[in-house]
């Protein structure tokens, strides 16, 4: 009767994405969801894995439930795994700086995780204090501790899992069998190196090109010598546009590393259950609209399966969702408060959004962030400069409908505790950041300026003329500096016009003056004294600002981007 039930929830749930407008199975895999409860696995070891939750704490009640499905259709063993990116993303795990999301996943019963680059979002030292609260074994195979060159965390892992009973009584004549081991390496993503405010984890480096195959090709190696039966990769890599320059997708990896019989992939959120030619690589997207499946023949010691799970329509463990929903209160009751309203949907997209192009949230949150800094008084005396505001698209995480607005809405946009910071740089410098930070334009990139005061033009037809690869204190990053500025022209500032060889007061957020993303032109000012961190909080000087200027109502005036920004496509 429950397997019966969960079949009618299932094909109601099609019903009704199919009403929504998908037209096949390649998004909404429902086939998937029901061979899991009509499929014998008895032979078979499961693997479940997830990636890039993001905070979504309700949906590690699919785990655990889907575990005790696949146990009780006859898996010999089910392991769950998780490839990174859970320690940020909503209110309900940036409020406690990730250790929310560790305490969920011990209650889900993960067995072996990968970090994503958001799990340093909060500092090496905290994740370092997080994972000691973690029931579960953390791998990682390419990130350094500088002061001794060891990996901060292993390299690898190795499951056996029970597929033998040990009360068994041996046949005569018949070789005992033995217990399915399957090795694991962890990847991150050498991105992470400017995709968290550099000054956070010094302490580290990140392999960065061939070295980042050579990491994970000694893991493979290390595990090939304890004779484990499969390899099998737990990687934050992905598959954006925007890391194929430097060779840092799952793809890459898979095509410069040997004897790999499968990655499990995220960062990208891609809804995969192959690489683009093929390759054994398979993702589930973000937030748990699916759970990935690997499925192990016991017998034979090879993966027999592969599919993706979506979760809608899913029973969910009851005890799980428990954990989760206390944690959830809790954060609601500090930060469901409503202070303002708006009239307007806010763009929270990636792409087409704030990775790609001008938004209304990205000119909401300049403005809001220069006005910050402004009113407070004493710029002037400073360093008298016109003043704009720039801020990196990828650091805006969700979008604001209309209607109420709670404190805990501007935190999920904006979750990583970044303050507002001022850099000073010349006009010719201003140029090199945005030139820099559209280098791959259309396509998404979490560099993309969101801008306040500036009128400029963007080119997309026109080559990046790339240059020397950036660096910070020594340390390569993922970008590379503009040999030229070919893309990126300045009209007017406040609409002014503008000047190469003046001087420019850039309210940014920490992160950026940092070095962070494609920013190093800002880093390079900042560490040499032209410029400083004025503490504000960027959740709340949004929040100040829709209460002061606005008025507590986010009105007409965003309904729209300015215009400002202006983009230049190819037909």
């Amino acid at each position: 009767m429950k397997k019966t039930k969960k079949l009618l929830a299932l094909a109601l749930a099609l019903v009704m994405i199919l009403a929504l407008g998908a037209t096949s199975y390649a998004d909404y895999d429902y086939a998937a969801n029901a061979k899991v409860f009509r499929t014998d696995f008895t032979g078979k070891t499961v693997i479940l894995h997830s990636n890039d939750v993001h905070g979504a704490l309700g949906g590690y009640a699919y785990m655990t439930e889907l575990k005790n499905e696949f146990l009780a259709a006859g898996a010999t063993d089910v392991i769950l795994v998780d490839a990174g990116d859970f320690s940020q993303g909503t209110t309900y795990v940036s409020s406690s700086k990730g250790a929310s999301a560790i305490a969920m996943m011990n209650a889900a019963g993960y067995d072996i995780v990968t970090l994503g680059n958001h799990e340093f979002d909060f500092g090496y030292a905290q994740l370092m204090e997080n994972l000691q609260d973690a029931d579960f074994e953390v791998i990682c195979a390419d990130v350094y501790l500088d002061e001794t060159g060891d990996t901060i965390l292993p390299a690898t892992a190795v499951v056996e899992a029970e597929t033998v009973d040990p009360d068994a009584e041996p046949v005569e004549g018949e070789e005992p069998a033995t217990n399915l081991r399957i090795g694991f390496f962890g990847m991150e993503t050498p991105e992470t190196a400017t995709k968290v405010n550099p000054g956070m984890i010094k302490e580290i480096s990140f392999a960065t090109f061939d070295d980042l195959y050579a990491s994970a090709q000694l893991a493979v190696e290390s595990l090939k010598e304890e004779e484990v039966d499969l390899i099998i990769g737990i990687v934050h890599l992905g598959v954006d546009a925007e890391s194929a320059a430097n060779g840092y997708r799952s793809i890459d990896l898979y095509e410069n590393v040997t004897d790999i019989d499968f990655l499990i992939d995220g960062h990208s959120h891609t809804v995969m259950t192959a690489g683009e030619n093929g390759e054994p690589i398979q993702s589930t997207g973000t937030k748990f609209e699916n759970v990935g499946v690997l499925v192990i023949d016991d017998e034979t010691k090879t993966i027999s399966d592969n599919f993706l799970i979506a979760t809608a329509g899913l029973e969910k463990d009851a005890e799980v969702q428990a954990a989760a929903d206390e944690i959830m209160a809790a954060v609601d009751e500090e930060y469901g408060a409503v202070f303002a309203v708006s009239e307007v949907d806010l763009n929270g997209e990636k792409a087409p959004g704030n990775r790609t192009e001008e938004t209304n949230m990205g000119e909401l949150i300049t403005d809001a962030m220069v006005w910050s800094v402004v009113s407070a008084g004493g710029l002037d005396a400073y360093y008298e400069a016109p003043v704009v505001g720039i801020t990196n698209g990828g650091g805006i995480r969700a979008p604001i409908a209309t209607g109420d607005v709670t404190k805990n809405d501007i935190n999920t946009v904006l979750p990583f505790g970044n303050t507002v910071a001022v850099i000073y740089v010349t006009g010719t410098e201003l140029l090199e950041a945005l030139e820099a930070s559209t280098y791959c334009t259309p396509e998404a990139v979490g560099g993309f300026p969101q801008t306040s005061g500036i009128e400029w033009t963007l080119d997309t037809t026109k080559e990046y003329d790339q240059g020397d690869i950036y660096t910070i204190d020594g340390k390569e990053s993922s970008y590379y500096a503009p040999a030229s500025i070919q893309r990126v022209t300045i009209t007017a500032i406040n609409g002014e016009p503008f000047d190469e060889a003046a001087t420019y007061a850039v309210v940014t957020n920490n992160f950026c003056a940092a070095g962070g993303d494609t920013y190093n032109v800002f880093q390079r000012a900042y560490s040499e004294g032209f410029g400083f961190d004025t503490g504000i909080p960027m959740d709340e000087a949004v929040m100040d600002y829709v209460a002061e200027v606005l008025d507590g109502v986010i009105g007409d005036h965003y309904a729209a981007p300015s215009g400002l920004a202006t983009q230049i496509l190819a037909e």
